[in-house]
């Protein structure tokens, strides 16, 4: 038999070659969700040096990818419609990674649209009722667990009774992300905020106020991949996908093993940097997914870069932000720069492009290596990348 392909010998074998959000972001009741998705694709293609004619694979979540080949005119050779919620595209960039590594396709194009904000075109426009015969609606809903602000708040204090994580070093996390987003031009948020500011706003979920709780947004976004060997003869600099990882955990909140920790996370991140063959040292910039503000947090214990506890301390006096040593969601994150539901596409833009070289006042000096990383649900799935640029591989 012959040998085996492992997950190292795919290290490098693809590249992220355009990446773009749809024209605009932020209020967008002039376009529907499929109108987000098609702006997008057309922006990164372009970005690509690439056309709707190149594309022989797509990958899309919130609509299904019938209905988004059939607005774009793509009959694709390959298609996924993996959905597990906002961390389904770094997903779909090791799904992507496989078909182009197997010669199936040749063009992968990943797609993000969502009305989150104006809830124009239905199929994913901002969040459904929950059906009172799901397991939700029967054993979690009765118990005023009705959205995800209730339902995120549960690991966050579960975390603070466990380990004295507070409040104000999660209030960190969400100034920091203000600084970035306001070097981004289509940040929504960019005023600056204190801790005092945060602790201040308007109380929502307890442990949660208003600045620790994502935006409400419409915004599409979009990913092209390609083989190596292609992306060298394109325009960009490929930024070359070295790990990834997925994983899935449980369905309700209330079943998940541990409040304090992923199980899917942790899967995803070790399959990552088995694969990527990189120490956390090497990381110099870090998108984790900030749902809400104590979320990026638990990322950074699952994925190892703190043991067990330490994120709140790890947080505090702007580490995470610019001019610190752990350069994290440097578009401003879903916290500030934008969120329409399904965030996980924007942590794949923004470290494109910080690996290109093209994050303009928001640049990470020698940003070489990066990673995303985020979860789906209430952190019942998880997905994680590690890319780098050519001087990584």
């Amino acid at each position: 038999m012959p040998p085996s392909i492992t997950g190292r010998d795919l290290r490098g074998s693809v590249a992220i070659v355009g990446v773009a959000e749809s024209n605009r972001i932020g209020i967008r009741p002039d376009a529907s969700a499929l109108t987000l998705h098609a702006e997008a694709a057309k922006n990164a293609l372009a970005d690509a040096g690439l056309g709707i004619g190149d594309v022989d694979g797509l990958f899309t979540a919130g609509v299904t990818s019938v209905q988004l080949g059939e607005y774009l005119g793509i009959v694709p050779r390959y298609s996924d419609g993996t959905s597990v919620g906002g961390c389904s595209f770094i997903i779909h960039v090791e799904h992507a990674m496989l078909a182009l590594e197997a010669g199936i396709i040749k063009v992968a194009l990943i797609t993000h649209g969502e009305s989150g904000r104006s809830r124009i075109g239905g199929t994913g426009a901002g969040h459904r009722g929950i059906p009172p015969d799901s397991p939700q609606g029967q054993f979690e809903a009765p118990f005023g667990t009705m959205g995800p602000p209730t339902l995120f708040s549960l690991p966050a204090t579960r975390h603070m009774h466990q380990y004295g994580t507070t409040r104000e070093q999660m209030a960190e996390v969400a100034v920091s992300t203000r600084r970035w987003a306001a070097m981004h031009p289509m940040a929504m948020m960019k005023e600056p905020i204190t801790v005092e500011d945060v602790m201040a706003s308007r109380p929502v979920c307890w442990p949660y106020s208003l600045f620790m709780c994502c935006l409400v947004t419409d915004a599409g976004g979009a990913v092209v991949m390609t083989r190596a060997d292609m992306a060298k003869q394109l325009a960009r600099s490929p930024v070359y996908v070295l790990g990834t990882g997925e994983g899935t955990e449980h369905n309700m909140v209330s079943m998940m093993a541990d409040m304090t920790s992923s199980q899917a996370a942790r899967l995803s991140g070790k399959a990552a940097f088995d694969m990527a063959g990189v120490s956390h040292a090497e990381i110099d910039v870090a998108q984790l997914y900030d749902a809400f503000a104590f979320t990026p947090m638990l990322a950074l214990e699952d994925l190892g870069f703190v043991a067990p506890g330490e994120s709140g301390p790890f947080v505090e006096g702007g580490r995470t932000g610019p001019g610190g040593d752990f350069p994290m969601n440097t578009n401003g994150g879903g916290l500030s720069y934008t969120h329409s539901g399904m965030y996980g596409m924007f942590t794949l833009i923004e470290l494109t492009r910080q690996l290109r070289g093209e994050a303009g006042d928001r640049q990470v000096p020698d940003a070489n290596v990066g990673i995303a990383h985020g979860p789906g649900g209430m952190f019942s799935a998880a997905g994680t990348l590690i890319a780098g640029n050519a001087s990584a591989l």
